[in-house]
């Protein structure tokens, strides 16, 4: 067993792979003719974004993820490891993320910031070091 990829559902895929290509330097891999499926490229797993409509009709997450949101279904932290802390944090805000929680310096040393991205979805980033 592999874990492949997570899937998030989105109102509009394109705009949110342009939004992580910005903000955070990661690039598309593939995107639909249609642009409502598109993988990311992140490293070894990649993040999925899907037109809420692509998914199982029967699923209310799929279908409705507006009204999930307002419910707080959607819990999902993206967290990302930088080897540039400072920029990558004022990189991603420039480009549209919103502060949930700033940079700041913890007891054991690690620099961690708290973002939220266009859709709502919590974005964890600390430091490599």
């Amino acid at each position: 067993m592999k874990y492949a990829y997570t899937v998030l559902n989105v109102i509009n895929v394109e705009k949110t792979i342009k939004f992580y290509e910005n903000a955070f330097g990661f690039s598309c891999g593939y995107m639909s003719d249609e642009k409502n499926y598109a993988e990311l490229n992140t490293g070894e797993t990649k993040i999925v974004f899907a037109e809420s409509r692509v998914g199982h009709k029967d699923n209310n997450l799929h279908s409705k993820p507006e009204q999930a949101i307002k419910e707080g279904v959607l819990r999902v932290e993206l967290s990302f490891v930088s080897d540039d802390i400072v920029n990558d944090y004022n990189k991603a805000i420039r480009f549209g993320a919103k502060v949930y929680e700033e940079l700041q310096k913890k007891p054991w040393g690690q620099m961690t910031a708290y973002l939220i991205d266009i859709n709502g979805f919590l974005i964890g980033m600390s430091n490599s070091d």
